[in-house]
């Protein structure tokens, strides 16, 4: 039975690198070599909707793109795809009046919208 010991540690051990890849060395990987994820933002919130300008991109989305929102105490995630979406922070909101002002684009234009607390 030692040699199925051993070879349920090396199992494990070869997962645990396989997690480790996935989760920290991939990621940081990919946000160091695409552009256009280190780049600043500029977003222009409207009823025609959202126009996303930084140093590469320069796109006006319509609300119409977008099928889902979650949004939870940190953030807006607006889903345009099963996996692609455009992330709004709160943080970006100077005031009361624009997260009000944004909440109500969003309930108009929106269908789906999933709130976290």
């Amino acid at each position: 039975m030692n040699w199925f010991g051993l070879f349920c540690i090396g199992a494990s051990a070869a997962f645990a690198l396989i997690l480790l890849a996935a989760f920290i060395v991939i990621p940081h990987y990919v946000f160091r070599t695409e552009p256009k994820l280190r780049d600043d933002y500029s977003l222009t919130l409207s009823p025609a909707g959202v126009h996303f300008r930084t140093a590469h991109i320069d796109s006006q989305l319509q609300w119409s793109m977008y099928s889902r929102a979650l949004v939870d105490t940190y953030s807006y995630l607006l889903y345009y795809g099963s996996r692609s979406f455009s992330l709004i922070p709160r943080r970006v909101f100077e005031s009361g009046e624009q997260v009000a002002a944004f909440e109500q684009l969003l309930t108009q234009h929106v269908l789906n919208i999933v709130r976290r607390p």
